[in-house]
């Protein structure tokens, strides 16, 4: 059987999800790996075999999606010539997270396409909701890769196509510790904002991860490092709690690991406006941005010692066994 698994590219998390699901993939054929999107750091350990422009989020440097930038970036006839390219008749099964080119590939050349993406465990109507009604966002979230057959990830099992995240083996196979410093990854802020705002804690050590700088630097407090996948895990691994974005695989890792979670969602990004949704509801804290009037918010949930307890078993190679069995 040939099976094409096309990735997002935008963000880390898809890629990192991706990096247990192929090898489950690779027990029932061969596996082609497609990849679109330019805001990814990290590379998969496996071939890829269609690499694509697509569409991306680029992000800004205040806390939020630059949509001048995103706009800029995409363009139609590139977009529509990309779609056009893309081979899908020659593959049995088609299996996308969150995708657009194949999945626009698949929708004008009538084949079909399975979902399976923690897009569609957020936008399912089981899900929570939050209270700001994103008609933009619901728009883009509900036509940027659409899908014939749909299973999701979140961070609670809503319903029987929604399951638990997948954590990596790479993270189930730490052991963690406390070693008094917090871990931060905030792509959307640059690092003179962090800096301003995370020196004002001036008794708590920061690890900040960061997209805008290629060097590691230390200001007062804070500790600015390039991103690094390895160096990143083991230092959430070995923290108190971890402050990031409300994205899906960062925080589901440190609610797997035990760690006190704060997320500031994304402004102009409607998927972090649902993940936040669903994070209040199991306890995790939510504030709206690093500005001083959350001060206190921040200060509550530093000295906070109760943890979210989570239950993230390993079932990766059972969904995509369901999901083989009834598509084949």
């Amino acid at each position: 059987m040939k099976i094409l698994y096309a990735v997002q590219g935008t963000g880390n998390g898809h890629l990192t999800r991706a990096i247990d699901i192929i090898p489950c993939l690779q027990a029932y054929g061969q596996v082609d790996v497609l990849v679109s999107g330019i805001q990814a750091d990290i590379e998969l350990p496996f071939e890829v075999k269609y690499r694509y422009h697509g569409l991306s989020f680029i992000f800004g440097k205040s806390g939020g999606v630059d949509l001048w930038k995103t706009f800029m970036a995409s363009t139609v006839r590139k977009f529509v010539k990309e779609v056009n390219s893309v081979p899908v008749e020659d593959y049995d099964l088609v299996i996308n997270d969150f995708e657009p080119i194949s999945a626009w590939g698949c929708y004008f050349k009538e084949k079909s396409c399975i979902g399976l993406s923690h897009q569609i465990g957020a936008f399912d109507p089981a899900s929570p909701k939050p209270e700001e009604n994103d008609m933009m966002g619901r728009f883009i979230m509900k036509n940027y890769a659409p899908s014939t057959s749909s299973y999701g990830f979140h961070f609670k099992s809503y319903a029987n196509h929604i399951f638990t995240p997948v954590i990596r083996q790479a993270v189930r196979q730490l052991d963690p510790v406390d070693k008094g410093h917090y871990t931060v990854y905030l792509p959307s802020y640059d690092d003179a904002h962090l800096i301003k705002q995370l020196t004002r804690f001036s008794d708590i050590e920061w690890i900040v991860y960061s997209k805008h700088n290629k060097r590691p630097f230390k200001h007062k407090n804070v500790a600015i490092n390039p991103i690094d996948s390895d160096a990143f895990v083991q230092s959430m691994a070995s923290s108190s709690g971890v402050l990031c974005g409300a994205g899906f695989e960062t925080p589901a890792e440190a609610l797997y690991l035990g760690k006190k979670l704060l997320v500031i969602p994304m402004k102009n990004q409607y998927e972090q406006h649902l993940n936040a949704a669903s994070l209040e509801e199991i306890g995790v804290p939510v504030i709206k941005s690093l500005k001083k009037k959350y001060e206190y918010d921040m200060e509550a949930w530093l000295n906070a010692k109760s943890r979210v307890t989570v239950d993230y078993p390993d079932c990766t190679a059972s969904i995509i066994e369901k999901i083989i069995n009834k598509h084949t």
